[in-house]
């Protein structure tokens, strides 16, 4: 491997826009993200299913009508 040529890697501030703060390592010695674990819905959970543009309402009546066939055959 040749020498000198990666990066630095050196100790990282993560500070999010809801205040939170941590540690952690990279090649850049600070980071400003939007979500971490603390805000994000997933790891809160406050997560909502969003249905978008009615999916899941026409899976559900593309699938009403292949099971209704399926028990007429």
């Amino acid at each position: 491997m040749k020498t000198e040529i990666h990066p630095a890697y050196v100790d990282c501030t993560v500070t999010c826009s809801c205040g939170n703060t941590f540690t952690t390592h990279s090649t850049k010695s600070e980071l400003h993200v939007e979500l971490c674990n603390n805000c994000h819905p997933f790891f809160t959970g406050k997560q909502k299913l969003v249905d978008t543009g009615g999916r899941v309402e026409r899976f559900q009546r593309r699938y009403a009508k292949t099971a209704a066939r399926a028990r007429k055959a």
